[in-house]
């Protein structure tokens, strides 16, 4: 049946508008200026307190790091607090050089670490500063960053038209690391 012959019979008008009219909607709001974009300022200051994490072992897991979107900043006070580090030491290998490596704290005992070793406690720190990431965000200043990360479509849109480019929100669905990937809602 052709296109002409599907509208006439009263099939093809409706659903033609509802598209045009998404269509238009999608763009019109496509074309707003981000404010992940218009932020400039302060998104400039979070790469440069972000680019500060590097210690002689290697690089510490960053947030503007690609792959890492997902993750908000966390204040140092928050990492240095004990209680909220309670029962990592023992989920986490190289705990101890990990969490240096996150606070850029030289080690101490001044080691020496072999490439391969050095490559551990970097996995390491990345899957501490995840862990520490998941209690974070349940704070109050976590939800507010995870918040501000979400207005400013730092997580993506939806790329289903229905959606009309609604901000994505990532949601893990286990606390385990490695155990499962991020979803996106």
């Amino acid at each position: 049946m052709s296109g002409a012959a599907y509208r006439d019979r009263g099939f093809g008008g409706a659903a033609e508008m509802d598209r045009k009219r998404i269509k238009e909607a999608l763009e019109k709001h496509l074309e707003k200026p981000s404010p992940s974009t218009s932020r400039g300022v302060s998104r400039e200051k979070e790469l440069l307190a972000a680019s500060k994490l590097t210690t002689s072992i290697g690089k510490v897991p960053k947030v503007s790091d690609g792959g890492n979107e997902f993750f908000c900043e966390i204040d140092d006070d928050y990492i240095q607090d004990d209680f909220n580090l309670c029962g990592l030491s023992n989920q986490v290998p190289y705990y101890d050089y990990a969490l240096d490596l996150i606070l850029d704290i030289e080690s101490s005992n001044g080691d020496v670490f072999t490439e391969e070793q050095n490559e551990l406690i970097e996995s390491s720190a990345e899957m501490l500063y995840g862990l520490i990431h998941a209690r974070y965000i349940l704070t109050s200043k976590g939800l507010a960053a995870m918040l501000e990360k979400f207005k400013n479509y730092d997580f993506g849109r939806c790329p289903r038209v229905y959606c009309c480019g609604q901000p994505c929100l990532p949601a893990g669905q286990s606390d385990i690391p490695r155990s499962s990937t991020v979803k996106e809602y």
